[in-house]
């Protein structure tokens, strides 16, 4: 069979099969899904670094325009169907995985595996109903290293009509870029960095811009949505000037808000803040990362107008998700062992191969986006509960993200803080933690290392949920 024709009854099958899958039960629940909303993957051109424009970067745009900014901020409302149309007018194949939003399997965005890769010149429909609310991301999942890396990664609002009114909301995406002399891109990772913590990017920046200034109500509580959606760096983020309570964790609220002091995030992660925000005009507050021996600025927000006043210690808890809890009384146990490995080489893929293995898991590196994967780490059985015994035997930490489904952590040698159920847990070099989940999604759910390096030499496998 030819590749168009197969590409074509790919679609086909696809669409069809994601529509008959939840199509009905949204109806009944929300009515029919709206127009969607074009999101257009596109080339543009960019100023990121101080000495040069940036071709040949990466993004996304809204409807037929031609953009020349970052991705844009995606909002969706909790329990409300939201459909997109991705066009692809990129040179090579794509897809948009909605990271954290547990979705329909085939509106999950992995090529091979839930979707046909989109090609050039070519529409994909995603439909779907977010049951959750928060903050989210979207990025594809095709050439990740290269695509990522080069400018696709955009955040997700989804909004809960029962959040509190806070006096403004700040959007954070967080992520470096492999840039040399003249603003040009360089090679995008090295095997040896690769083989390690991941290659970190020369040019650190927030919503595409170097340590940038945003205005905020003088006295007020401010609601920062931040998004790690870097391919590598770990931040450890601090708050200079004024007080913030963390008010939720990878999109699920706290059940008790906490002060900031420092706090870890990875690739993939996110956190929400509330700022009080200084009573005198013109006062600075400076969000830094705190990680290393040379701290920096990440972002600034500047007091502006009257003082509103407001008081730090009328920050509540936000509403819950519905996460569903596993019964720990009948979970089965699935051992994890994330390891180095050298067994095999990468296998060549139309989404791209960076040519090495380093990484498996349980003794099996991933080969690479194929019609035939290997086979699941385990069949899961739907509605059934789980704990996964989760073992970092190697020196470097990892952000391991589940697609489709979230989790709790039960506990860990390494810390005593437990945050609410989440898509992604940061392992710690030599940690051993237990994770517990419901499998309540059916379907094949890739589970990863958020370092993208990693994920690409072998760190990679998934559930299937039946």
């Amino acid at each position: 069979m030819s590749l168009i024709s197969r590409r074509t009854f790919l679609q086909g099958s696809a669409a069809l099969g994601g529509a008959f899958a939840f199509g009905a039960g949204m109806a009944a629940r929300a009515g029919a899904a709206p127009d969607p909303q074009i999101l257009t993957a596109q080339l543009t051109e960019a100023r990121i670094a101080a000495d040069g424009v940036t071709p040949k970067v990466m993004t996304y745009g809204l409807g037929d325009s031609v953009s020349n900014g970052m991705p844009p901020v995606l909002r969706m409302r909790m329990g409300e169907p939201y459909a997109a149309r991705l066009v692809n007018r990129l040179d090579e194949p794509t897809t948009v995985h909605w990271h954290g939003l547990r979705i329909p399997n085939a509106m999950d965005g992995v090529p091979e595996m839930t979707q046909p890769y989109v090609y050039p010149g070519d529409p994909f429909d995603y439909v779907f109903t977010p049951p959750d609310a928060g903050t989210f991301w979207y990025h594809p999942h095709c050439n990740t290293l290269t695509q990522m890396g080069s400018g696709l990664t955009g955040v997700i609002v989804v909004e809960n009509p029962d959040d509190p009114v806070f006096d403004a909301e700040i959007v954070l995406n967080l992520r470096d870029w492999r840039l040399g002399k003249g603003g040009a891109f360089i090679d995008p990772f090295k095997p040896r960095d690769a083989a390690r913590g991941g290659t970190y990017g020369t040019v650190r920046t927030t919503n595409w811009q170097q340590e940038p200034s945003y205005d905020a109500p003088a006295g007020g509580l401010v609601r920062v949505r931040i998004a790690a959606t870097d391919v590598t760096r770990i931040y450890t983020l601090g708050l200079e000037g004024a007080d913030a309570m963390v008010v939720a964790l990878d999109a699920n609220p706290l059940d008790k808000p906490f002060p900031l002091d420092r706090y870890d995030v990875g690739p993939g992660q996110r956190i929400d803040l509330v700022v009080r925000m200084p009573d005198s005009e013109g006062a600075t507050v400076k969000l830094g990362n705190l990680r290393g021996s040379h701290p920096w600025t990440i972002a600034s927000f500047r007091a502006a107008g009257p003082s509103l006043k407001r008081d730090i210690r009328d920050v509540s808890a936000l509403p819950a998700n519905p996460i569903a809890e596993a019964d720990l009384s009948v979970a089965t146990r699935i051992p994890i062992d994330l390891t180095a490995t050298a067994e095999h080489k990468a296998t060549p893929s139309i989404c791209g191969s960076l040519g090495y293995t380093f990484w498996a898991i349980n003794k099996v590196p991933w080969p690479g986006d194929t019609p035939d994967p290997i086979a699941p780490i385990e069949e899961m059985k739907l509605g059934k509960s789980y704990v996964m015994q989760i073992a970092n035997r190697t020196p470097h930490a990892h952000p391991i993200h589940l697609h489709g489904m979230s989790f709790r952590i039960l506990s860990s040698n390494k810390r005593t803080f437990l945050p609410p159920p989440t898509d992604t847990i940061l392992l710690l070099p030599d940690e051993q933690a237990e994770i517990a989940l419901v499998a309540d999604n059916l379907g094949d759910w890739v589970f990863h290392c958020h370092i993208i390096e990693h994920q690409k030499t072998g760190m990679t496998g998934y559930f299937k949920v039946v």
